[in-house]
């Protein structure tokens, strides 16, 4: 029982912590749960993690909410994705609430402006470190398809303006499908 509560707390510090210090969306959240999930804890792979992190992103919802009862539940089950939820949404929840209280001041504070921009850039930084690792880990498969996929539907976004959404869609189609081949060829 001692076990199950120091795994809570922890739980509910680590969560707490990733959300009042990251800033930029759910993809920032990612390096943070690596670190503490992966890295520090071993309580699942990097694999794992960002298989989550794309179950994260296809649900409804904030992508760094999701992560965190996905995780909070790999880690101890319900109690710890309810446990992991509570702490994310708490800091938001205090920090937006302490800003719409102050509005008019934050909005022509140049000071502010300033820390703004920079966290712009901290995140932008954050985003190409998440992006170039889960490439890697895509090209580590060395499947030709997985790989392929990357270019396509950075093409597709970019150069033939298609909705993400859509993207996101064809992609898991198009994996349901090639597992579906693979599986049958091999029976």
């Amino acid at each position: 029982m001692k076990q199950h509560i120091r795994k809570y707390i922890w739980l509910f510090a680590a969560n707490l912590y990733i959300s009042a210090f990251t800033f930029g969306g759910g993809y920032v959240v990612v390096p943070m749960v690596r670190r503490l999930f992966v890295g520090k804890k071993r309580y699942f792979s990097e694999e794992d993690l960002l298989n989550m992190a794309a179950i994260a992103q296809s649900t409804p919802g904030a992508i760094a909410v999701n992560l965190s009862a996905l995780a909070g539940y790999r880690v101890a089950g319900i109690p710890g994705a309810l446990i992991s939820c509570l702490a994310a949404v708490l800091p938001p929840l205090v920090i937006l609430s302490f800003v719409s209280a102050f509005y008019k001041i934050f909005v022509s504070n140049t000071i502010i402006a300033a820390i703004l921009k920079g966290m712009e850039a901290g995140v932008a930084a954050l985003m190409v470190d998440l992006v170039t690792d889960m490439c890697s880990l895509i090209f580590r498969k060395k499947s030709f398809f997985l790989s392929a996929m990357v270019p396509l539907s950075l093409i597709a976004n970019f150069v033939l303006d298609i909705n993400v959404a859509l993207i996101l869609v064809v992609c898991c189609l198009m994996c349901i499908l090639w597992a579906l081949y693979k599986k049958r060829k091999r029976i």
